[in-house]
């Protein structure tokens, strides 16, 4: 992985939702990218250093359903605009992360259309996984989770991996630093170990990550050859063990954590454009600030969804149109949010800060010094450097151990003797030497 992700804290943005585009394609191209520039000071007040772009590529609608790699979706732009863009973010010192959608296309795709037209022994139809039950009638075809316009690629096909690889390389020549690879989680692993190599070739430096939900975390990054794979456990371990006073459920999956970071960095999030935003998952909101301090304070490379830190609400529905809430439009400038969310602004610049004064957090392991259902005390660690963090959920005060600790670092914690932390109802605190 390269030196510089250790560095990075990302800030996730859903381009299309963000700009207010349409959600149809239009013939025209409307040059509406740019309006990302004026939000890179805000990005860099935040804290944050890096901008991780969801999908930006031509597609049939959500961005998702991609129907051309090489070109900028019209709604956004063209090229240009993204090469402004990056040049404009690099200037600054921030990172561009792009959304690759590498296991399915539109069923719009023109190759897909080719395949439809040529029938089975063209090679477009060797792309995909097509089922030509009927002469004369148009195949079956595999898609993605049931949705028939996203239509699943045949990772075996060498035109495929030449594809791919291509694709990726061309938007890093043109200056993206990485690659977020969508639904990798349904793609075999060995795909990216042959594309991976290929792109390592002629960018060394580029940061990978799958999006992966269940299953064996190192292992697939073991055989992708990817640098990292998306914290899901983590994710659901939080919010679940805050609103069930249930912190056992943490202390477990910070220790399956730990044997990852044995072999890779996770991207841990509390929010993505997938799901309910932490603000409307958690029960209670005096406890947002005690899953922001566990996401800054444990291993990992750190990902914030644009708006979380404003404490934007929206649910995650199964439904068409379900993914609204969770991608609304954002104003033209950041002076135009509203001022609800400035605490919720200032509690993330105290905890990104720290995390920003504390590099080797990126690799620290945790080591929990004392739970139950309502309080939980861990020291995230790297060499003989350490924190402590310590948790309450409970509505009465409580003084928890905390070990080679002398200095609050952030939260209303008050140093409680030798060696302990006095919490408030709900309190929360970080604690150094």
């Amino acid at each position: 992985m390269a030196p510089w992700v250790e560095h990075v804290v990302w800030w996730h943005v859903y381009p299309l939702g963000f700009v207010d585009a349409p959600p149809s394609p239009q013939e025209h191209t409307v040059h509406r990218l740019g309006r990302l520039e004026q939000w890179l000071d805000y990005l860099i007040e935040l804290g944050a250093s890096g901008l991780a772009l969801g999908p930006i590529f031509a597609s049939s609608s959500h961005g998702y359903d991609t129907v051309d790699h090489l070109q900028l979706d019209p709604r956004l732009g063209d090229t240009e605009d993204f090469t402004s863009l990056v040049e404009v973010a690099h200037a600054r010192g921030i990172k561009v992360l792009l959304d690759g959608v590498f296991n399915h296309v539109s069923s719009e795709h023109p190759t897909f259309k080719h395949a439809l037209a040529e029938g089975p022994d063209s090679p477009s139809a060797r792309w995909f996984h097509l089922y030509w039950n009927e002469p004369g009638q148009p195949p079956d075809y595999e898609h993605f989770e049931g949705h028939r316009d996203l239509v699943t690629l045949n990772h075996a096909e060498p035109a495929v991996r030449d594809y791919v690889a291509h694709v990726m390389n061309h938007w890093l020549n043109l200056g993206a630093d990485g690659w977020r690879l969508d639904a990798a989680y349904s793609m075999p692993a060995d795909f990216w170990g042959e594309v991976v190599g290929r792109v390592r070739e002629q960018h060394p430096e580029a940061y990978l990550v799958g999006e992966v939900i269940h299953g064996d975390y190192s292992e697939y990054v073991a055989t992708s050859g990817l640098d990292s794979v998306t914290q899901y456990e983590l994710w659901k371990a939080t919010w679940s063990s805050l609103n069930d006073a249930n912190f056992h459920e943490l202390n477990w999956t910070l220790g399956r954590h730990n044997d990852w970071l044995d072999t890779f960095v996770p991207l841990t999030f509390l929010g993505n454009h997938d799901v309910t935003r932490i603000a409307s998952q958690l029960d209670d909101l005096r406890h947002y600030p005690h899953a922001l301090a566990i996401l800054m304070t444990v291993g990992g490379t750190p990902s914030i969804y644009a708006g979380d830190e404003q404490g934007f609400r929206g649910i995650k529905r199964d439904q068409p149109g379900g993914d609204d809430e969770v991608r609304p439009p954002f104003p033209e400038r950041p002076d135009e949010l509203a001022p609800f969310g400035q605490d919720w602004f200032h509690l993330h610049q105290e905890l990104i800060g720290l995390r920003r004064r504390h590099p080797w957090l990126h690799t620290a392991r945790t080591e929990v010094l004392e739970v139950s259902n309502e309080q939980l005390v861990y020291r995230a660690h790297h060499g003989d450097q350490h924190l402590v963090v310590a948790l309450n959920l409970a509505d009465e005060p409580v003084s928890l151990t905390a070990p080679g600790t002398e200095q609050v670092l952030a939260g209303p914690g008050e140093i409680d003797g030798y060696e302990s932390v006095g919490l408030g109802p709900h309190g929360w605190a970080v604690l150094g030497a």
